[in-house]
């Protein structure tokens, strides 16, 4: 698939006629809901070209060489990188290599468990592109307790899909996660003994592929409380998969409030994925900025992958943006990736895509207010996974399901090679 930036004067029409591609599958592939278009959207357009891979050259590299690694041919890899000397290729250059052999990654996806929002239409349309999926949330008593959540239909879908299913817990209570709870479970032995019994019964009971931990706000203190939770945890499950959602970070910071409780390297040996959640840069609390700029990204991976095995690490992408009103005295409103385009061409809103981040933006006035949108699309996803395949990564954890990106899983389904088992 080829990428389109719109320039004054492209319509749909236009663009159908110049790439071969019927106006409803450019819509559909791109989630348009009208015929009209706004400078700077980048259109993801459906072509015969080979998938595509990134690589990045190391000392002694050839195009040859890599070009019988990847089954392709010397001129698919040039014509891929048209700026690049064939004959001095510079170490650590990222390359787009054309071919067949699509990168193999495992994903998972989020997906809120919210009685009367099941969006299990949405998820048998994406299943063939998800590996587990993430069901947020259990949560528990003060005393070590799960408190179970309506789940049966969703556990239902999952299974027939052949997607595995993953129990979420987390320290939430009250719409927000809370530090109290968890400080008061994981410094008793005893309270996390009864959690770890609570999960592993509950997950064998219930028919869960494993357990998704997503702790958050957990005091600094209990930082070795929680690797030992992490270790008793996957002990009771045994062959099933433990994964951990961790903060990203690009030092150790032991006391800070946010990332001192994680112990990369430590529990990186213990859990069998370890889902960085490279994702809010710009938070809907803090000033207008790129959810995930691509430099920041890249510090935070280099980071995760010198203290756990690459092949372990997923990379937290996002499916939605957000929109900051200024003067900020409210946290931003989070919109789907989807909307958040769709309401920049509604309002004849030009996209500038900001090259050092990599990543969309516009603005708006609206009731005398300043708006500042920053959201990801099919070039800032390229860009990102290019970062995945540079480092070898397992693959990446997606938040979440009803936030709707056909972009996104457009180029997932024509590029990678989604393992199931």
């Amino acid at each position: 698939m080829a990428v389109h930036t719109v320039v004054s004067g492209d319509n749909l029409w236009r663009l159908s006629s110049a790439y071969g591609v019927p106006i409803l599958t450019i819509k559909t592939v791109n989630g348009l809901i009208s015929d009209r278009l706004v400078p700077g959207l980048n259109l993801y357009i459906p072509d015969q070209d080979l998938p595509e891979r990134f690589y990045q050259l190391k000392q002694g590299d050839t195009f040859w060489n890599l070009s019988q690694q990847y089954k392709t041919s010397v001129q698919a890899i040039v014509a891929a990188n048209p700026t690049l000397n064939p004959s001095a290729l510079p170490v650590g250059a990222r390359i787009r290599i054309p071919t067949l052999e699509k990168y193999e990654m495992k994903t998972l996806l989020f997906f809120d468990a919210i009685e009367g929002s099941s969006y299990l239409e949405t998820l048998k349309n994406l299943a063939a592109s998800i590996t587990y999926l993430a069901v947020f949330t259990y949560s528990f008593t003060p005393t070590g307790e799960v408190i179970p959540i309506n789940d049966e239909e969703i556990l239902e879908q999952a299974k027939v899909l052949d997607i595995k299913p993953l129990l979420v817990i987390s320290n939430y209570e009250g719409q927000m996660f809370s530090p109290e709870l968890a400080d008061v479970v994981l410094q008793s032995k005893e309270k996390r003994s009864t959690l770890v019994q609570s999960l592993v019964t509950n997950v064998k009971k219930k028919g869960y592929a494993g357990v998704s931990v997503d702790f958050e706000f957990v005091p600094p203190e209990r930082r070795k409380d929680f690797t030992a939770f992490m270790q008793e945890l996957k002990k009771g499950l045994g062959n099933l998969t433990l994964q951990l959602n961790a903060h990203a970070k690009s030092s150790d910071m032991p006391t800070n409030r946010l990332v001192g409780f994680l112990d990369y390297r430590a529990v990186g040996e213990i859990v069998d994925i370890v889902s960085v959640m490279t994702i809010d840069y710009g938070y809907a609390i803090g000033p207008p900025a790129p959810i995930a700029p691509v430099w920041w990204v890249e510090e935070m991976l280099m980071y995760a992958i010198g203290q756990i095995n690459p092949r372990k690490v997923m990379m937290a992408m996002s499916l939605y943006g957000y929109d900051w009103a200024l003067p900020s005295q409210k946290p931003a409103e989070m919109i789907p990736v989807q909307n958040a385009q769709n309401r920049a061409i509604s309002g004849w809103l030009p996209i500038q895509y900001n090259q050092t981040a990599q990543a969309p933006t516009y603005s708006y006035n609206l009731l005398d207010k300043e708006h500042i949108v920053w959201f990801e699309d099919i070039e800032s996803m390229k860009a990102k996974y290019k970062q995945m395949q540079a480092y070898d990564l397992l693959g990446a954890t997606y938040w979440r399901l009803r936030f709707p990106f056909p972009q996104n899983w457009a180029y997932v389904e024509k590029n990678m090679q989604v393992l199931k088992g």
